[in-house]
């Protein structure tokens, strides 16, 4: 097969690891800058250019966006999606998974357990938020933020006085969530991928209460419970995703899943599991696109 891996840079490791694997089994694979790309529709056909040429003969795409460009990477993609090639993302889940609010909407729909949460946007609403999410700590969060940017713990009504004032002067919607306590400052990552679960690890903060492994916390393999295991695979499944790490708490009220990444790092699910991510991934794409 010639899969294209769209990347920033070829070197990042989970984009080195899935060229790696690839090229083990017999793929031509390369990488494409999503950022750099040009979309063109010529004589009522969409084409992608990259670097001023006209990229032919795909059979598939492995696309690692980043949340930055949320926007025009979904573009990308669904250019892609009407040159009928196959992609192991498809540019509506990307969209629906990365913003925060419409991840949490599905979940609802479908009965998925999720933290209480309010999405506002301006500070008069802050006693609906004392009836809804409930009295403080809150975790405050912006609807597009990821690896732990754009999260803030408020402990206080003063606090999250300043801090919602702040970002909707700014003209940013927030999301305020309850603080699970009890969960510890951990979560749970689970590495999902084409309907299976490859691996899990507990994620913990070395310090403050953002788990996540780019800043500083430290994962070791968990065994999940079923009703843990169930929840991780009923969420990509409303979210319609093939690839995705979904982060879950523990609480005192059973398993809730905090939020599901898309495009989710292949470093620290590799290095706290035995399993081999990245070709796991291959094999996936290989089956999803002969079942496609």
């Amino acid at each position: 097969m010639n899969i294209a891996i769209l990347s920033r840079d070829a070197n990042i490791y989970s984009t080195f690891r899935l060229i790696q694997e690839g090229r083990e089994r017999g793929h031509n694979v390369f990488v494409i800058d999503h950022t750099q790309c040009n979309l063109v529709i010529e004589n009522n056909r969409p084409n992608v250019y990259f670097k001023g040429l006209k990229i032919k003969n795909i059979d598939a795409i492995i696309p690692r966006i980043g949340s930055n460009v949320t926007d025009y990477g979904s573009s990308v993609i669904q250019h892609f999606e009407s040159m009928g090639v196959f992609t192991t993302l498809s540019s509506r889940s990307l969209v629906n998974s990365r913003n925060k609010i419409k991840s949490l909407q599905i979940l609802v729909k479908e009965n998925i357990a999720v933290p209480n949460s309010c999405y506002i946007n301006r500070l008069s609403d802050l006693p609906l938020l004392e009836r809804t999410v409930g009295k403080p700590p809150w975790i405050i969060k912006i609807p597009e933020g990821t690896q732990g940017i754009g999260v803030i713990l408020c402990e206080s009504i003063t606090s999250a006085e300043s801090t919602i004032e702040a970002l909707t002067k700014l003209n940013t919607k927030v999301i305020v969530q309850e603080f699970i306590k009890e969960s510890k400052a951990t979560d749970i990552r689970i590495f999902i991928v084409n309907g299976k679960i490859l691996g899990a690890m507990k994620r913990s903060a070395n310090k403050g209460f953002r788990s996540n492994l780019h800043r500083g916390a430290v994962g070791e393999p968990i065994e999940l419970t079923p009703k843990e295991a169930r929840l991780a695979l009923e969420t990509v499944k409303a979210l319609d995703l093939n690839i995705a790490g979904v982060d879950l708490l523990q609480s005192n009220k059973g398993p809730l899943i905090m939020e599901v990444n898309s495009s989710p790092g292949l470093e620290g699910i590799e290095q706290n599991t035995p399993v081999n991510i990245a070709k796991e991934i291959i094999i996936a794409t290989e089956n999803l696109f002969k079942s496609n």
